[in-house]
């Protein structure tokens, strides 16, 4: 395909898989809100609520790449009405589970569905547009779906929650699907270039079962529940089965991961870029969301409501990184964005969310609309560094960016949190030492304990998590906000030779 051929229906084929997007995009974040009302429902404990959030996105890591290099030896139309399809079946599936492990078997199938919809999209978007300029532009309306869906997740959950039991945030995705999946039947075409070789499913094994041991490791030894021996065998395990992965990849003829994408600095920049800005949205979201309910008593529609101006200004980034990209450069683009929203992601830190003002909301909107920009900048340095043949590819490893980045940014976020708070907690000292311990583990525990106690020891159990939350609230946004700025610092140096005209990597 020439470069000046351009698709008649490439806006509408856009439209209808920005639609396929969304649900799975929403379905990261909005479990966010409902984590009281989850813990306290299913009676789950903190490792089963970090599971449940954390098993999507971290199987969805897993499962991109290899579902991405099937979108590019079946086709992208293929694979994806399949993932609409096991995505439906997973939501219902997910929203009448009666139990915590049910719900995270659940969230596996979603994971499953969601996998083949994620590198599809890209894949299309790719080979629709092939003017970068354009692509650029598509890719910000693309990048307003994916940080606006995942914005707007909490406040989805928390109207949900308002009115209905916690698995109206599943079940909303059924009715939704009945719309987004006609839409792709008709818009996509039925024909498309696709790549010849095997598809092979003992690479991606791989791949899921090194990652999944990985993060597992860093749980089971942060909750302290598994002696060290077992957590560094379990961490090595995981190592080990990376490594064969990556030693498949370099041996073979028909590797699952074409390794060489990393040879090129723009790649790796915007690989960098969706890891740790959507690991920092997930875990800044996570933490206010809880610190909103638990600590200020606000119910999930308030705490959406309150998380409003985060939505609003990612809802805009998309576009807004496309039209400066083109106008000012990506490199400049990437870098200010996000030093800008490492300094809000600090201030929040120090808020008083009590008395939020005008300063607060601000701030919030601003890591909104800096994170959705720096986002978009990673997809136009993936998407514009590429030949069209492996959008499929490429976007499996964007997306696989974006969901370990989720993954990682929930679990680190999570086990940084659980251990500054289960440091910090002044117990009651009339309460007994096993009640305490579980108490200390996580605000979630403390309020589950404190209804089995008098009223009297639950308020004092309680006030004293509310004081232990504030404080890992401030040291966990403070060292995210460092992080945030040392990638803006280095996606400075990797955007050095990018070009927007530049050939593709072939």
């Amino acid at each position: 395909m020439s470069a000046s051929y351009r698709d008649p229906k490439r806006w509408l084929v856009l439209i209808a898989v920005m639609l396929a997007f969304l649900p799975v995009v929403i379905d990261m974040t909005i479990l966010h809100v409902a984590v009281p009302t989850l813990t306290q429902s299913l009676g789950a404990s903190n490792t089963e609520v970090l599971w449940i959030i954390d098993i999507y996105p971290l199987l969805m890591a897993g499962l991109l790449v290899p579902m991405g290099t099937l979108a590019d030896r079946i086709g992208n139309r293929k694979v994806l009405l399949t993932g609409l399809l096991i995505f439906s079946i997973a939501s219902v599936f997910a929203a009448f589970s009666p139990s915590a492990p049910m719900l995270i078997a659940a969230r596996v199938l979603l994971a499953l569905g969601g996998s083949m919809i994620v590198p599809c999209v890209l894949g299309v978007i790719r080979r629709a547009f092939e003017d970068d300029g354009e692509r650029a532009i598509a890719l910000g309306l693309w990048g307003t779906i994916g940080s606006a869906g995942a914005a707007v997740g909490p406040l989805v959950g928390g109207a949900l929650l308002e009115h209905f039991w916690w698995g109206s945030v599943f079940l909303i995705n059924a009715p939704v699907m009945l719309i987004v999946a006609p839409a792709c039947y008709f818009f996509l075409p039925r024909t498309e270039a696709t790549t010849p070789g095997k598809w092979a499913i003992g690479q991606a094994l791989l791949l899921i079962v090194g990652m999944i041991s990985l993060v597992y490791a860093v749980k089971a030894g942060s909750g302290g529940s598994h002696p060290l021996a077992v957590v560094l065998a379990i961490a090595a395990f995981g190592s080990w089965m990376m490594w064969l992965f990556v030693r498949k990849q370099l041996g073979s003829d028909e590797p699952m991961l074409d390794l060489s994408l990393f040879s090129h600095p723009a790649i790796v920049a915007g690989i960098i870029m969706a890891l740790v800005a959507t690991g920092a949205l997930a875990g800044v979201e996570l933490t206010l969301a809880q610190e909103l309910q638990y600590v200020l008593g606000k119910t999930p529609l308030e705490a959406g409501l309150f998380m409003m101006p985060i939505m609003v200004a990612a809802a805009i980034g998309g576009p807004v990184a496309g039209v400066l990209s083109n106008t000012f450069g990506l490199r400049q683009v990437a870098t200010i964005s996000l030093l800008v929203g490492a300094g809000s992601i600090a201030y929040l830190g120090g808020a008083d969310f009590h008395e939020p003002g005008l300063l607060v909301p601000a701030a919030l909107a601003v890591v909104g609309l800096t994170l959705s920009i720096g986002l978009t900048a990673s997809s136009i340095a993936i998407m514009g560094s590429v030949e069209a043949e492996k959008g499929g590819a490429a976007g499996s490893l964007e997306g696989t960016g974006y969901e370990l980045g989720t993954a990682l940014g929930i679990t680190l976020f999570g086990v940084f949190m659980a251990s500054v708070f289960s440091q910090t907690i002044q117990l009651p000292p009339d309460l007994s030492v096993s009640l305490g311990q579980q108490a200390s583990r996580s605000i979630g525990d403390t309020y589950l304990i404190a209804k089995e106690l008098s009223e009297e020891q639950g308020a004092a159990l309680i006030e004293a998590g509310k004081m232990a939350f504030r404080a890992a609230h401030v040291t966990l946004l403070s060292v995210a906000a460092a992080v945030v700025a040392v990638l803006g610092i280095a996606v400075f140096f990797l955007l050095a030779s990018y070009r927007p005209n530049e050939n593709p990597v072939h």
